[in-house]
């Protein structure tokens, strides 16, 4: 099915300034659409107005309007260019409200202006909470006990009808925007009338509590012709209640049986059809009772989103550049997999390695915020790292996070930060193990699924096995390498310096191999250079002559405050520079976000942690000119 040929110029609506829960997730989806549809010879209109970003520089589309995002604005653009179409799937929360709010002010209509990708009865049925779950109930899908609030009054009778806790979801909003978990009367009476408030709609869908049942999320790709495909399944460390922008979560995911499995992706699909999307990505979101087995629906997102950035870096399928040409018309086995270079976009991919994303906070720049994570998106960016195993990839994840080497650093353990969900949950479960407690004691305390309680005690139980031993053999530095032990936290565990565990790595000739990511789990050659590392793989020969034309170009790590998209911006028109100018460009960076980590931006990518250790481990494997830090 060859793209539509009606079709001249496409308008692509940004997502503004970088906010809690929309960051630079958008500028890397908004990019690699701008990208796809004028290398098909489209003229693309941009309209944004954040000054930080890649795709509002004036090369990445034909013509570039830093312009507020309001309908008024909007309004004027699309009466000066006239475009056939518009495509609001790519801008986050903020484009799906924009292309609505055009739509019911008749003014796509008056244009003759045709909305691709999502059509506003598919956004109302995925956005409208009410909607949604009506749609849920008629395909045979579960939803938790909920009901519509739109007054205060009404809204105050379900508490007394539900009890507590409650967990309220305002319509329309971003990141879980006001809404949140209330455990008392008092709490949901203030909660219910900011959530009233934040919602575009003054509507709040108030539920059940579903709290401590298993969460996954599955990333789909849709066409015309009805191919459905699950790009990516994945799995959140936290139980239900912290929003999945906030969890640490795992791809693919690692709990559920293949029978779940299929059961939930045959669920989704029925789900997609009957909601009406008939092209595109989206993302729906699924609990699972621990126990019994129970599935409900929480939420359908049909747009690409922060989870589809990830989901993108973890397989290499490039969902927003797939999401805007089959909006265009084409069908999935007419796009080519620009990983592998020899199969078709219609192959499910599949993944030999796993992949942690830990998110990133700031509540020390803020010392009057409470860091207790809820449905509602608190974090400001995030860092992934990939591994053969579980237990690898988490931490590289950890070593990602700015100064945090030493992965699960000792902490003064404290029972209220391990039962409470916070930023810092993580590292208490590794102390309540270090100080003797068992599995089922930390479930009952956090009720995170055991098996992901399983993989840090058995790492807890190796980092005191590396403390023990006299010396540090071959086999036992290698296990503790495969379990993703940087050389600081070697050092801590031995009480020496990571300078003299580098020597010993030296000496026994142990160092990671890098492997590629591929999409389907070795079955095809990868013809991208989009590497990890791991110690699974056979250490590299070092590369003894210099590259002279290639250059390593460091990224900025995850998004935080006071450091955030503009330092990929830097980075992405550095590397255009320096191949422009002949060179061959490394980047190393660990933030699934950006532009800059897309598997087309340089010449290599390597997904790694930014810290010294990694850093000579692919300079040893490189040998490059110099390095760029700047």
């Amino acid at each position: 099915m060859p793209r539509m040929t009606s079709l001249k110029r496409v308008l692509i609506i940004g997502s503004g300034p970088i906010v809690i829960g929309q960051a630079c997730e958008f500028d890397y989806s908004g990019t690699q659409a701008c990208k796809a549809l004028m290398q098909e010879g489209l003229e693309v209109i941009l309209v944004n107005s954040n000054p930080a970003t890649i795709m509002t520089d004036p090369d990445l589309a034909t013509r570039v309007y830093i312009e507020p995002l309001t309908p008024a604005y909007l309004e004027k653009i699309l009466e000066i260019e006239k475009p056939d179409a518009v495509i609001p799937t790519l801008g986050g929360q903020t484009a799906l409200n924009l292309a609505l709010a055009l739509y019911e002010k008749g003014v796509l209509k008056r244009l003759g202006i045709e909305l691709l990708g999502s059509t506003p009865d598919v956004i109302k049925a995925a956005e409208d909470r009410e909607l949604f779950r009506d749609i849920l109930h008629r395909v045979g899908a579960s939803s938790t006990k909920s009901e519509m609030v739109r007054s205060f009054d009404r809204g105050l009778k379900l508490g007394e009808k539900f009890g507590y806790p409650l967990i309220l979801r305002p319509n329309y909003t971003l990141g879980g925007g006001g809404g949140g978990i209330a455990y008392s009367e008092e709490e949901y009476q203030v909660m219910l009338a900011r959530a009233l408030k934040e919602s575009p709609s003054t509507e709040v869908l108030v539920e059940e509590s579903i709290l401590g049942w298993k969460e996954f999320e599955l990333e789909i790709m849709r066409d015309r012709a009805g191919t459905f495909v699950i790009v990516c399944s994945i799995e959140n460390f936290d139980p239900c209640g912290v929003h999945t922008g906030d969890s640490i979560t795992v791809a693919p995911q690692q709990t559920l049986s293949d029978r779940e499995y299929q059961a939930m992706r045959d669920e989704a699909k029925k789900i997609v059809e009957a909601v009406g999307l008939e092209c595109g990505g989206a993302n729906i979101q699924f609990a699972v009772h621990p126990t019994t087995g129970e599935r409900v629906v929480i939420e359908m997102n049909p747009r690409v989103s922060r989870s589809s950035a990830l989901a993108s870096k973890a397989t290499g399928f490039p969902i927003a550049k797939i999401a805007a040409l089959v909006a265009i018309g084409y069908t999935l086995d007419e796009i080519n997999n620009d990983i592998t270079k020899s199969t078709p976009s219609c192959y499910e991919p599949a993944l030999d390695y796993v992949v942690t994303k830990i998110p990133r906070f700031a509540f020390e720049k803020f010392p009057g915020s409470k860091d207790i994570l809820t449905t509602q998106m608190k974090s400001v960016g995030e860092v992934m790292g990939i591994g053969r195993t579980f237990k690898e990839s988490l931490h590289k994840s950890l070593s990602s996070l700015e100064n945090r080497d030493e992965g699960f650093a000792p902490v003064a353990f404290s029972e209220k930060l391990l039962s409470e969900p916070n930023s810092q949950r993580i590292y208490h479960i590794a102390q309540a193990f270090r100080e003797g407690k068992t599995v089922q004691e930390v479930f009952e305390f956090t009720q995170i699924t055991p098996w992901f309680l399983e993989q840090i005690e058995e790492i807890i139980k190796l980092e005191k096995n590396v403390g023990a031993e006299k010396d540090l053999n071959v086999n036992l530095l290698l296990k503790a390498k495969r379990f993703g032990f940087s050389d600081v936290a070697l050092a801590r565990a031995r009480e020496t310096t990571p300078a003299k565990i580098l020597d010993l790595r030296n000496k026994l000739g142990i160092h990671p191999g890098y492997g590629r990511i591929d999409t389907c789990a070795g079955e095809f050659f990868s013809e991208t250079p989009y590497f990890y590392s791991s110690y699974w793989f056979d250490a590299q020969v070092k590369n003894t002559v210099q590259q002279k034309n290639k250059v390593v170009l460091l990224g900025s790590g995850p998004n935080r405050i006071g450091q955030g998209i503009e330092f990929d911006y830097s980075c992405v028109r550095g590397v255009k520079r320096f191949q422009k100018e002949g060179f061959k460009v490394v980047m190393v960076n660990s933030n699934p976000e950006t532009v800059s980590t897309d598997y087309d931006t340089s010449d290599e990518l390597y997904f790694e942690p930014l810290t010294a250790e990694s850093i000579i481990e692919i300079l040893f494997r490189v040998n490059p000119l110099g390095v760029v830090t700047q």
